[in-house]
């Protein structure tokens, strides 16, 4: 009933940029807020970004901070996470994702445990 599918990664050079996408789709899709994470090679999964359906402010991990922005299209259940001045350390598997729970705060959307649907991700790779 709920699809995620991201798009947008590739290969990219140090200190260029890409746009990565996540579309939403399904009868009983709802949620509150939509993540990013990503996985690089023998690490765990981390958080990246949240954004809130409904507005606020994004919220960012520190290692993206400045450099990454969240955005959304609540017309076309579309996230994005437009992501500059990339280093080979962001260089992971990207995952976006829904959660159905409501929260309030900084202190929520950051944890693997609090999304309820998960897309396949997409491969960034920058090179040095």
């Amino acid at each position: 009933q709920v699809q995620l599918v991201e798009s947008g990664g590739g290969l990219v050079q140090a200190g260029g940029s890409l746009r990565l996408s996540c579309a939403a789709s399904g009868r009983t899709f709802i949620s509150y807020a939509m993540g990013w994470f990503r996985q690089a090679q023998g690490k765990e999964r981390e958080f990246v970004a949240t954004i809130r359906w409904s507005g606020g402010r994004p919220y960012y991990a520190d290692s993206v901070k400045g450099r990454f922005a969240a955005s959304r299209d609540n017309v076309k259940n579309t996230v994005y996470l437009q992501m500059n001045s990339l280093k080979p350390e962001d260089t992971a598997v990207y995952y976006c994702a829904a959660s159905k729970d409501y929260c309030s705060g900084d202190g929520c959307y950051d944890e693997v445990g609090e999304y309820d649907y998960w897309g396949q991700g997409t491969q960034v790779t920058v090179s040095s």
